[in-house]
């Protein structure tokens, strides 16, 4: 495996307030940097690699897929040291009304600038920056990447491999996408929706698997 040296400029959003003329510069997380290029590996299976999604909203909710457009994880000794999943955010389906015109509608609706705006934003990315085990599972933080806009979000996940395969699955975590700036329906953003608003929290769960 060939091993490249890349520093990573995702930064984590600035704070501006300050209390003292000692702390007028706030503090930015550093730069991440990374020994591998995981990107470059290019081994995981965008055929069976998946992120999964549910939103909710009074009375109701959907549920669908994102496919992975590439990746890569990189595993030292049977353990995960660096991964990163490039997510195709033009490929979002729904699947409670798959096949239906209103699967068409709301899969239209969420690329559309007013939710994930894909023309102008097609790409998301996690980027694993820190990797803790305790008692089997890990706790997996990563610079998340959704409208250009960076968060360090820490996930539980686990890891198989069987049959030459490697299998990165996390279980279920929670965005809230108004710190993405998806604003529509949005409590965060708008007032008087009444019923009408959908929920800022969105379940998320990845299955990222390596090729053969």
């Amino acid at each position: 495996m060939k091993k490249v040296f890349l520093t990573l400029a995702l930064v984590a959003s600035v704070l501006t307030a300050c209390k003292s003329e000692k702390k007028e510069k706030v503090e930015a997380k550093e730069a991440v940097k990374v020994t591998v290029n995981v990107a470059e590996l290019n081994n995981v299976d965008t055929d069976t690699s998946v992120l999964n999604w549910k939103g909710t909203k009074p009375g109701g909710a959907h549920n669908g897929t994102v496919a992975l457009k590439s990746g890569g994880l990189l595993i030292e000794d049977g353990k995960l040291t660096q991964g990163e999943f490039i997510i195709d955010m033009t490929s979002i389906k729904n699947l409670d009304m798959a096949g239906s015109e209103g699967a068409g509608k709301l899969e239209g609706h969420l690329k559309n600038a007013d939710f994930f705006d894909v023309a102008e934003y097609p790409n998301a990315k996690f980027v694993i920056t820190k990797i803790e085990e305790t008692e089997g599972k890990l706790a997996v933080t990563g610079n998340l990447l959704i409208k250009d806009i960076a968060k360090s979000i820490t996930i539980p996940a686990m890891i198989s491999t069987e049959g030459g395969v490697t299998t990165f699955t996390s279980e279920t975590f929670n965005i809230n996408r108004a710190d993405f700036n998806v604003k529509y329906g949005s409590k965060s953003f708008f007032d008087n929706l009444k019923d009408k608003f959908i929920d800022d929290l969105i379940e998320m769960s990845f299955v990222v698997k390596t090729k053969k």
